[in-house]
């Protein structure tokens, strides 16, 4: 995202210096006011984090952007664009409506169209790198979009996986469309990952979709399957009544650091006629506990699929 983010800013101000300069690089044309003089560094911070740009320079008077000043009130837009690309290809529509929130009207269309390939080629350059050294750990998760397929708008599932490498280093490894999130789809994409040299997994956590569970158990041999904590808690609680739900939340939270306590909670739970609860724990409760099996120092960051700080390995 900060990779796109920023080759999008710095195309936008490539684009303001021209307006400016009246002339593309290296063109000779009678209408030029000025010449370039490379460019300088300048950081922006952005939710993604902090990024540096190559601000351009002119020679005969100083290049002026809206791109520091108007950021924090388009970012939506850069936001959206950047990653809409990573679900259907990079947009045209999306990359105009960018460079016209910073005031650039009338960009050629073979302008747009150069910089979207740009773009695109980062994404699928992004998408098929190469996996280097083990990853121990493996996070999974799906969200539902509507995507444009065929002239037709469908839902369509874009699978993410997440790795923590053994030196501790967190990074996306894959964001991938798929038709759903059955067992096949998760198969293609955990297949695809292993040819870019995925290897070294030790635990996979995620919900409890039983696609997931059983493509971790066919394509992972020797891995272990963690059902995400908070994905247990919340499917717990989906069927207890609100009046409830505070106290059996509490009982979750003090049960999930220790396993007797969670067998005593399913039987609480089925006597109080919350039987749908009490076999949700009794159908996870044997892939609650895997990540105790590794350092003491990683247990809060495995447990769960929320993001947490990189685990030093």
């Amino acid at each position: 995202m900060k990779k796109l983010t920023t080759t999008l800013l710095n195309e936008v101000m490539q684009q303001e210096a021209e307006n400016q300069i009246q002339a593309r690089p290296y063109e000779r044309t009678g209408k030029r006011k000025a010449h370039r003089n490379g460019t300088r560094p300048r950081k922006l911070k952005t939710i993604h984090g902090e990024i540096e740009l190559e601000k351009p320079q002119i020679r005969e008077f100083p290049f002026k952007t809206t791109v520091f000043e108007r950021y924090s009130r388009v970012e939506e837009s850069v936001r959206v664009a950047v990653a809409e690309s990573y679900l259907a290809g990079v947009a045209t529509r999306k990359v105009e409506k960018v460079f016209s929130e910073f005031g650039l009207e009338n960009i050629s269309p073979s302008e747009v169209s150069r910089i979207s390939k740009k773009l695109d080629k980062q994404v699928q350059e992004f998408l098929n790198r190469p996996i280097e050294g083990p990853v121990p750990y493996l996070f999974l998760d799906a969200s539902y979009f509507k995507v444009r397929d065929e002239g037709r708008y469908v839902n369509k599932a874009l699978l993410i996986v997440t790795g923590i490498h053994d030196d501790g280093y967190r990074e996306i490894l894959s964001a991938e469309v798929a038709a759903s999130e059955d067992a096949s789809c998760w198969e293609n994409c955990f297949e695809s990952l292993k040819a870019r040299g995925l290897k070294g997994v030790k635990l996979v956590t995620s919900d409890g979709h039983k696609g997931i569970q059983a493509a971790v158990q066919k394509e992972f041999l020797g891995a272990s399957w963690q059902m995400c904590n908070v994905h247990f808690m919340r499917a717990v609680l989906k069927n207890i009544p609100k009046k409830d739900k505070k106290e059996v939340a509490y009982m979750l939270k003090d049960s999930l650091e220790d396993e007797g306590k969670m067998q005593e909670l399913a039987v609480i739970l089925d006597d109080r006629g919350a039987k749908k609860s009490a076999d949700t724990i009794d159908s996870f409760r044997f892939d609650l506990w895997n990540y105790k099996s590794f350092p003491r120092q990683h247990w809060r960051r495995i447990r769960t699929t929320n993001v947490y700080p990189p685990v030093q390995i």
